[in-house]
């Protein structure tokens, strides 16, 4: 893998680590600012929805920039939206800033995956995606936990900072390392790209995709809450937690990257059947501490292993969207990391309590896995089609 896509993969890790690090900080924040604990989450839905929004808007946008230019002034506004986070002291605003951060984001993220494929060609295409998030699953394993652990010690706002200063050096490092050629000149017209989305193999996959990240989101989101008034730990094992569930994440996409060139099927259906009964048996067993820290560490690597194939699979199938396919996948799963939480949320405010978006996530893979057998058999039945069952995408 060329140099220039680890240092991709370090501008990843401090953006993953604010979309995530919410999950050890919504019930400080919610004390902080004065809203309740499915409110807060709620910041982790807006920073989704302006992912959602913003992938193919500024995908679109960036196909006028060079890549650099591009990855560089979305790492610019991403840096300066959080120092504004750090100091508000309006909910509202710092709603706000993780809308317009998560549209930096987006399109940081759209550009990077295709720069990512771009740099090895489509045949390395599952690992060069595995590596870029590479980043967010270090996020995971040390920005997260690391950001509740300066949560605890000195605030929810030193987070912001810390990701606002961890930002600076992936300034750098994209300016010097990746190329500053411009997406192509002999792109297809937007509105082309766009007719991509007519593929029902393309589409299949984006709404598993999504399916499979908002389970993972939904119960990320709260797991804070969860271990400490299901079962039973102290608020000094959150941030372990969080570093189970992202080293877990990062075994994950480090299999699925590999597996995911040979075998996409194999990793999707077995990884996708166990994903959902590991939810079940989570969200059973959430009372017990020993099975509860084992089923963390699992479901990390299963849904982002799956999740990552998802990605790499979407990629491949938009070929004809070469500048479009990144933020066609970034927009999918964020659709999921915004209805995940909401649901999560919305279960818990209903007064289901904290394992009730445990249930709702595993509800959410046995949707993912319904829809892909139902596309499998359409497939199947359609004329020229082979006759192996396999996922659509």
């Amino acid at each position: 893998m060329p140099f220039a896509l680890f240092l991709l993969g370090v501008a990843v890790f401090a953006q993953g680590t604010s979309e995530f690090m919410l999950s050890g900080l919504v019930p400080d924040m919610a004390r902080d600012l004065g809203v309740s604990v499915p409110s807060a989450g709620a910041l982790t839905s807006a920073f989704a929805l302006g992912m959602v929004a913003g992938a193919p808007l500024m995908a679109g946008l960036a196909r006028r920039w060079s890549r650099r230019g591009a990855l560089l002034g979305f790492l610019a506004v991403f840096l300066a939206v959080h120092v504004v986070g750090a100091v508000t002291d309006s909910f509202t605003v710092l709603v706000a800033t993780r809308v317009v951060g998560a549209l930096a984001n987006a399109g940081f993220l759209a550009v990077a995956l295709v720069t990512a494929v771009g740099m090895v060609g489509p045949e390395a295409g599952g690992r060069a995606t595995s590596t870029l998030l590479g980043g967010v699953t270090l996020a995971c394993v040390v920005g997260v936990p690391a950001g509740a652990l300066l949560g605890q010690l000195w605030g929810w706002r030193a987070a912001f900072w810390a990701v606002a200063l961890l930002s600076l050096p992936a300034v750098v490092a994209v300016a010097r390392s990746v190329p500053a050629g411009a997406a192509g000149s002999e792109r297809p017209s937007l509105r082309a790209e766009l007719r991509s989305l007519r593929n029902p193999r393309l589409r299949v996959a984006l709404l598993l995709g999504a399916l499979v990240n908002g389970a993972t989101f939904c119960s990320f989101t709260y797991l804070a809450p969860l271990v400490t008034q299901v079962t039973g730990l102290g608020s000094g094992w959150v941030p372990v937690v969080l570093a189970l569930f992202g080293a877990g994440s990062f075994l994950g996409v480090a299999v699925g990257g590999r597996l995911a060139e040979r075998r996409p099927g194999a990793v999707l259906t077995g990884g996708g059947g166990a994903l959902c009964l590991g939810w079940a048996a989570f969200a059973l067993a959430a009372a017990t501490p020993a099975v509860a820290l084992g089923l963390v560490l699992v479901q990390g690597a299963l849904s982002f292993g799956v999740g990552s194939t998802l990605i790499s699979q979407a990629l491949r199938t938009a070929s004809e969207a070469p500048t479009l396919s990144g933020g066609f996948a970034t927009a999918a799963f964020n659709v999921g990391a915004a209805l995940g939480p909401w649901l999560g949320g919305t279960a818990i405010g209903a007064g289901l309590g904290y394992r009730s978006p445990v249930w709702v996530s595993a509800a959410l893979v046995a949707v993912a896995l319904l829809t892909a057998g139902l596309a499998v058999r359409r497939n199947r039945r359609a004329p020229g089609c082979r006759t192996r069952a396999s996922w659509p995408a």
